[in-house]
């Protein structure tokens, strides 16, 4: 089978696209034909080892796994003994967690992994767009305990966690302003954002407001600018920091009365079948930016390393269906 391969870290381009074995499922795994993933701000950082610490988990001097991509939509050809909760046909999508692989045209994993059927009305581009931005909000919001009537500031509005976290703070009930630059400012709101913040105008923390949760979901705005608008016994959730935010985010949590949250979170089966609910009901609706094919994930990934994106780069695996 084919797959984008990297065996050193570095640049997009040590991502070469390459003839592998194709997986066969074990016990109480399925095998899933993958027709589309993303290319995500997270695949970028294991590709570059980006913080250094990476390196300690995934390959000191070289990455132990050689397929990145954490999240799929594709349709399940076989399964493994003891398999229940799927079949041979099922359209599926979610994450792989650690386990990534998803840069393939085959993967196996747990059937009790973050899986779920694919939304019916969506395509497999747009299922695969859901994962890592939904799930990665969802696992923060639902930890920072939001509820209706509350307030709620999501910085980097327009990305691909951005844009779910809106989405998701809306369906929970909660009152919503979106931060965002001037050409992105349309994009949130139609996603159903209360109130819009152009950071290129405006500076959000110097308005007199408070929020019972502030989410900075892309590590861009300073910890100080979050801390200052989070109301006493609030809560500040930085998704994207690092371990230098997360110490001054401590900090400030401990001398103004407010509850922090930060590091990594990993998606359970729960998460994708809430996603999925959303999307079925209309309540997540995938956000894409650009789609390429596989051959050019190089490309996918110089895209996102812009920092630029709306929403989500889908990688699709089917042939002639990206040009």
């Amino acid at each position: 089978m084919n797959a984008a391969v990297y065996t050193q870290y570095g640049t997009p381009d040590v991502l070469q696209i390459r003839s592998i074995a194709k997986p066969s499922p074990k016990e109480h795994e399925i095998l899933i034909n993958i027709h589309a993933t993303a290319a995500t701000s997270g695949d970028c950082r294991l590709r570059k080892a980006d913080p250094f610490g990476v390196r300690l988990f995934f390959g000191l001097f070289k990455p132990r796994l050689s397929v990145l991509g954490g999240v799929f939509s594709g349709e399940i050809e076989a399964v493994g003994a003891g398999v229940t909760r799927f079949s041979v046909g099922d359209l599926v999508f979610g994450s792989t967690t650690m386990a990534f692989g998803a840069y393939a045209e085959y993967l196996c994993l747990p059937e009790t992994g973050p899986i779920a059927p694919k939304p019916t009305a969506l395509t497999h581009s747009e299922a695969a767009s859901l994962p890592f931005g939904g799930a990665t909000a969802l696992r923060f919001l639902q930890k920072a305990h939001l509820r209706a009537g509350q307030k709620v500031l999501i910085y980097g509005a327009s990305g691909a966690i951005g844009t779910a976290a809106v989405q998701i703070a809306k369906y929970f009930g909660a009152e919503v302003t979106a931060v965002c630059s001037t050409q992105n400012l349309e994009l949130v709101r139609s996603l159903g954002a209360d109130h819009v913040i152009d950071y290129t105008q405006t500076d959000f923390s110097k308005n007199g407001l408070h929020f019972d949760v502030v989410y900075e979901t892309v590590n861009k705005a300073s910890v100080s600018a979050c801390a200052a608008v989070v109301k006493k016994g609030g809560t500040l959730i930085l998704g994207a920091a690092m371990l230098r935010e997360m110490l001054q985010g401590t900090g400030f949590s401990i001398r103004r009365g407010f509850q922090l949250i930060a590091g990594p979170i990993t998606p359970v089966a729960a998460d994708i079948l809430f996603l999925q609910k959303m999307a079925e009901t209309g309540h997540l609706k995938p956000v894409i930016d650009q789609e390429y094919p596989l051959q050019r994930i190089a490309d996918a990934h110089r895209y996102v390393e812009q920092g630029r994106k709306r929403g989500n780069v889908v990688v699709s695996l089917i042939p002639g269906t990206v040009y």
